[in-house]
């Protein structure tokens, strides 16, 4: 059987033990390793946080024995001074993946002008980042510019979508000219 965590049950000796997934145990590994970072023990936390994070049950969290509360993470997070997405284990999916290995194109060229006619918050970031390449490359031309594929995981994570789909959403926005292989 498979709880809500996603543990599996085990007969060990006779007595049903709870098998935490691979997920909470990875959610408990980045807590020790933060945990870690700050030099802290689990006793630590717990004359730290004037009781509210008790060694066992914080002990059980970075075992994987028992799932974390999104508001309890949050409280975790900020007595750790850190962003709550630090205390998750990070995306092994295809934003990950290689551009290279993907059979990405070399490049990608944008048309900076249809950019400007393209409103909201993605636009926006997309056309931050891109100001950003051109003062690196000292590009100034204005009306269009080569993204290469290096720069295609920075515009995925801008647009939403995975590495493989950077292109299919730009050609989705009238933003690509062309693309090389």
């Amino acid at each position: 059987m498979v709880d809500e965590l996603g543990n599996e049950d085990t007969v060990r000796g006779g007595e049903v033990v709870s098998v935490p997934s691979s997920y909470s145990r990875k959610v408990g590994d980045r807590l020790r390793a933060i945990r870690r970072q700050k030099r802290l023990s689990l006793q630590d936390v717990e004359a730290a946080s004037d009781q509210e994070f008790k060694a066992s049950v914080l002990g059980a969290y970075e075992r994987g024995e028992r799932a974390i509360s999104v508001p309890r993470l949050q409280r975790l997070a900020r007595f750790y001074s850190v962003p709550v997405d630090q205390l998750l284990p990070g995306d092994e999916g295809p934003a990950f993946v290689d551009p290279r290995a993907a059979g990405l194109p070399e490049s990608v060229t944008i048309d900076l002008r249809r950019l400007e006619a393209v409103g909201g918050a993605e636009a926006d970031m997309l056309t931050r980042y891109l100001t950003m390449i051109q003062v690196q490359r000292q590009d100034f031309n204005g009306r269009m510019l080569t993204i290469r594929r290096d720069d295609l995981r920075a515009i995925a994570c801008i647009l939403g979508v995975a590495v493989d789909g950077a292109g299919g959403r730009l050609d989705d926005l009238g933003l690509s000219l062309s693309a090389s292989a």
